[in-house]
């Protein structure tokens, strides 16, 4: 495979030259016939945690009961994991070694990235790593593409960094490559555009995902116009196929169902940033994500860890070494990602069912084929020019209680989207218990119909509604707080 070509020239000046940390180029790396008497480290002998154990579920839902127990010890390796000892101590802004070598022998597996000189580094989930990667290639009052609706934890990284978001328009597919080229052509910027940022699976909050045309377009769009991509993909491995055609509401055998490829299995130049998450795969709170990317990014992204959060934690690292290493190995992993797929797609299938039931007349949506997220466009009829309409709406549906959320936090602001009447809300299937599905449909319609007037109140949707309630029921969460 070639090497990754060098796109160094993109990034800020304080990142064009590859620097260690101060103190690590002084001193060098200790060898193990030193006596080590530099870092400000903890005797091991410290550490209160003599053994670490738990009882771990066998990778499919298809198999209850089925459990397993994982276990970390003191002072010897646990299976291709590291000690306790050495789990708990400083280590270097990559990672531990057992967790980052099955996060590379994942990515060939999964993504097969077409040059030589790829690697992965740990991080600490998405948000953490957006930063990381914009900061390599944006500084203050510098611009970047986004979608023109988009995940609100990065565009508050933006914020923060003083970064101005420069939003390319969407279609059901995500970004449209026509308009991101007009865009590019187009730009008189003081600073050139160097970066995009896309979530191209399932996306956030649209729930739209790349066909394998699409995202070649997209990579070509991005060659022409020498531009990182920032590839966001948390809900890659929740890809759920598309909708029965029956009205069977369970989920398709996803040991059949192939993925699309990733942008980075694209990636003939080495301009794609990956990132990853085990939050939606996993447990959000483990923390812990990585990024894959050419070596000579990935030299910077250790030195960005080691400036801020220094890698994850160590014992979360551990636990998730041995759970991926040892105790499911690649074959059980890749079982429990098929399982999470068909979970969500049974729930996905039932909740669009219901909602085309409910809501007919009401709103409009595509049915996503990945992720957590339907996105409906709402018909508020002659309300929708009113400025008032959705925050009426929203507190009529909180009144009625659900919730669900707005497209005002996701939208990047520019004059035409402020201009536009549609208005959107994104309901998250993954949550709510199933059984509430249709009450929380109910209670939304209630609420579109009581902000638009009486003019649907004999449509079926609503006619067989109860009447709202005069009291506030306890609300339902059809929510993400992502």
């Amino acid at each position: 495979l070639p090497q990754a070509k060098d796109l160094s020239h993109l990034f800020v000046p304080t990142f064009r030259i590859h620097q260690k940390s101060p103190f690590k180029a002084v001193m060098g790396t200790p060898t193990l016939d030193m006596i080590n008497m530099a870092g400000g480290v903890p005797h091991p002998s410290t550490f209160p945690l003599e053994q670490v154990q738990a009882t771990v579920r066998a990778p499919s839902h298809a198999a209850p009961g089925r459990t397993g127990t994982l276990s970390l010890e003191r002072t010897q390796a646990n299976g291709s994991t590291e000690s306790l000892n050495e789990l708990l101590q400083y280590n270097d802004g990559r990672g531990m070694a057992s967790y980052c070598r099955f996060l590379r022998q994942f990515t060939e597996q999964a993504h097969a990235p077409p040059y030589a000189d790829w690697d992965v580094v740990a991080s600490c989930g998405n948000t953490d790593s957006i930063a990381k990667a914009v900061s390599l290639f944006c500084q203050q009052g510098d611009h970047i593409i986004v979608e023109q609706y988009s995940f609100p934890g990065a565009l508050s990284n933006l914020v923060f960094a003083k970064v101005k978001p420069v939003p390319v328009a969407m279609d059901i597919e995500g970004v449209d490559p026509v308009a991101l080229d007009s865009l590019c052509s187009s730009w008189t910027g003081a600073t050139p555009l160097r970066a995009i940022y896309v979530i191209p699976t399932g996306q956030n909050p649209t729930g739209a995902t790349m066909s394998l045309a699409r995202r070649k377009a997209l990579y070509a769009v991005a060659q022409k116009h020498d531009l990182v991509i920032i590839e966001d993909d948390p809900y890659y491995f929740l890809q759920l196929g598309p909708m029965p055609e029956t009205q069977d509401t369970t989920a398709t055998d996803m040991n059949k169902l192939s993925l699309v490829p990733s942008l980075l299995s694209l990636d003939t130049d080495g301009r794609v940033i990956r990132l990853d998450s085990f939050s939606k795969i996993l447990a959000p709170n483990l923390r812990c994500g990585w990024i894959t990317a050419p070596a000579y990014i990935q030299d910077r992204m250790q030195i960005l860890n080691e400036s801020t959060i220094l890698q994850p934690s160590g014992l979360t690292q551990g636990v998730i070494s041995r759970l991926l290493n040892d105790t499911w190995g690649i074959e059980g992993w890749i079982e429990h990602l098929n399982a999470l797929r068909a979970a969500y797609a049974a729930r996905r299938n039932l909740f669009v069912t219901l909602a085309r039931k409910h809501l007919a007349g009401l709103a409009t949506f595509t049915v996503p084929t990945a992720g957590m997220f339907l996105w409906m466009r709402v018909d508020l009829g002659d309300a929708a020019t009113d400025a008032t309409a959705m925050p009426r709406l929203l507190d009529a549906m909180k009144k009625g209680g659900v919730m669900m959320a707005p497209d005002m936090p996701f939208r990047v602001a520019n004059a035409a989207a402020a201009a536009a009447p549609e208005r959107y809300l994104r309901a998250a299937f993954a949550l709510a218990e199933t059984d509430m599905f249709e009450p929380a449909l109910e209670r939304l319609a209630r609420a579109i119909a009581s902000i638009r007037g009486s003019e649907l109140q004999d449509t079926q949707s609503v006619a067989c509604a109860e009447p709202i309630e005069t009291t506030a029921p306890a609300p339902i969460a059809v929510n993400s707080s992502t």
